[in-house]
């Protein structure tokens, strides 16, 4: 939990501006292409938020949590509608969920694959928590996302209102920075024809307005939202706008992407390795687990937060001593460790492999909204796995090779 209190004189902070700095952390734009659950599931956007509750999971346990703690926003990894539904009926487990959120005025938000790939996101966390350094994406994005840069003529004085709803729109992303805005002051020129509506001069007269030309760049995805953004902030009847698409460079990879891929500060063996990562992370019932030599020296780590059985290969072929992952199966786990050229692999709690990440994001809300916002860490432990049983004995052909 923050130690940070909220300061009652401070100006009142709704969930729009909060949704704007979660997607300039984690861009929607990052997520990927099966993941439809991120961004707003439930809320008013306009409506204050005071206190944010950060978990993995939206379930039971945390909307209950969320509720009791007075919250005003769930944030969560997962998302609470992540295939398609064609009922939110209280009676249904899901349904159930979003009536008691909404019934108790508290939003729901989630950041999922897109908090996965981006810079200081779920995998960034995970492969710190581990005291890996010098990281690198493990499947990064090779070409920057589809780009529009924006331009627009904005009368002097309401340019920071402009910006700040293309911002929230998902506009002033630059690699780690959010709601970058270029604008400099030059004068605007129009004559109103019969029938328009001028926010200002008269029908029929030359006017020559003070007016900053603003530029923005966005991702090409929200094109449609930021210029509906930019058009409903804008106090003109028609703002002159310009959409440029960039083009890529492939000279300049981008920082984000999938998993991470560090170094240990000390080489230790895989069961040292298996040890050292159930003691920094959450503990579950499962614990931890390794398939490999348990003397095999590991110093180069692939990580994967959640399900990484996808990017086997990808962790074999950089070359690494041991990769982190979670939701692993019997068959392609035998398959790559029978090749001891190949990593060997770590599984943990799907749960346990996220949670790290919660705190980043609990400090990135407190950040920017200083004595406005207090961003609380779950604790609940809502791994599903609630009995391990340890067999009471082994066979002679597997012998104990953990730490026991």
């Amino acid at each position: 939990m923050s130690g940070t209190g909220i300061d009652r004189g401070a100006p009142t902070v709704d969930l729009a501006a909060v949704l704007a700095v979660v997607r300039g952390a984690y861009p929607e734009s990052l997520a990927e292409s099966w993941d439809t659950g991120i961004g707003l599931t439930c809320g008013d956007p306009a409506a204050p938020v005071r206190r944010v509750l950060l978990a993995v999971d939206a379930d039971a346990d945390t909307v209950a949590e969320a509720i009791d703690d007075r919250a005003d926003l769930l944030l969560t990894h997962h998302p609470l509608l992540f295939r398609p539904v064609q009922s939110v009926a209280a009676d249904t487990a899901k349904g159930a969920l979003l009536h008691r959120l909404i019934r108790a005025g508290v939003a729901h938000v989630a950041a999922h694959t897109n908090a996965d790939s981006a810079v200081g996101g779920v995998n960034d966390a995970l492969a710190e928590a581990l005291g890996l350094v010098e990281l690198r994406p493990l499947r990064p994005h090779r070409l920057r996302d589809p780009q529009d840069k924006i331009v627009v003529a904005v009368p002097v004085g309401h340019t920071a209102a402009v910006i700040a709803a293309m911002a929230a729109a998902g506009a002033g992303g630059v690699g780690r920075y959010t709601e970058c805005a270029f604008s400099v002051t030059g004068t605007g020129q129009f004559r109103p024809n019969q029938g328009a509506r001028p926010a200002v001069g008269s029908v029929g007269a030359l006017e020559q307005v003070a007016e900053d030309r603003v530029e923005m760049i966005a991702p090409l995805a929200a094109r449609a939202a930021v210029l509906t953004a930019l058009r409903a902030a804008h106090p003109y009847e028609e703002a002159a706008v310009d959409v440029l698409e960039l083009a890529a460079d492939p000279t300049r990879p981008e920082p984000t992407g999938l998993g991470r891929i560090g170094i240990l500060p000390e080489p230790m063996s895989l069961r040292a390795f298996a040890t050292h990562v159930a003691g920094r992370l959450p503990a579950t019932v499962a614990g931890v687990r390794a398939a490999g030599d348990p003397d095999r020296l590991v110093r180069t780590v692939a990580v994967c937060g959640g399900a990484g059985d996808s990017e086997l290969d990808r962790a074999a072929a950089a070359g690494v001593d041991a990769y982190v992952t979670s939701d692993l199966r019997h068959h392609p786990v035998a398959e790559h460790v029978a090749d001891p050229a190949r990593p060997a692999v770590v599984d943990v709690a799907h749960w346990a492999g996220e949670w790290p990440w919660l705190g980043r994001a609990a400090r990135l809300l407190e950040a920017a909204f200083p004595g406005t916002v207090v961003a609380t860490v779950s604790t609940r432990c809502t791994d599903p796995w609630t009995v391990h049983a340890p067999s009471p004995a082994r066979p002679s052909d597997c012998p104990a090779a953990g730490g026991e």
